[in-house]
């Protein structure tokens, strides 16, 4: 195998891929399809296009994050799409600094001035990150998120009829 390789290089045409490679491959594939499916769900919750459902993931998230216990921030991550987590990776606003008590309307503040719109169109957007976040994660992450917030950040949460 490796000599065949080796003349294959030589006459200019590629190595066979080895299984390390598929699996990577399979992995970035998945990874794309599920983050892919993330934000189409919330396109459509938002009605909103790409760019600004990622942003608005981005902001949403990373400002619950501000919110929530450390260990709290870990579980919820871990249920996320992987990319949504390096979207959340990203965020500085919250690095190394111990979380923060606020409620909701100055959370949909921090969300309007992150995403430069009006605090109306910073709720509907939040709501549908929420309503996004709660069908990609366990109905007990759920709980467990909710349950750290208080009583106006929890109703976010709950989808509008």
């Amino acid at each position: 195998m490796v000599n065949e390789n080796e003349g294959r290089e030589e006459a200019g045409e590629r190595p066979s891929t080895s299984t390390e490679d598929l699996r990577a491959k399979r992995h970035e594939s998945r990874t794309a399809r599920t983050y892919s499916f993330f934000l189409k769900d919330l396109e459509a919750r938002a009605g909103v296009d790409r760019p600004l459902a990622e942003r608005a993931a981005e902001s949403v998230l990373c400002t619950l994050e501000q919110r929530l216990m450390s260990g709290e921030v870990k579980d919820l991550e871990a249920q996320l799409p992987e990319k949504v987590r390096d979207l959340l990776q990203r965020c500085p606003r919250h690095e190394g600094l111990p979380p923060r008590k606020f409620k909701m309307l100055e959370f949909i503040q921090m969300v309007a001035d992150d995403l430069d719109t009006t605090p109306n169109e910073a709720e509907r957007l939040t709501r549908a990150v929420f309503a996004t976040v709660r069908g990609h994660i366990s109905e007990g992450e759920t709980d467990e998120v909710i349950g750290q917030l208080p009583a106006d950040l929890r109703a976010l949460w709950i989808p509008e009829v």
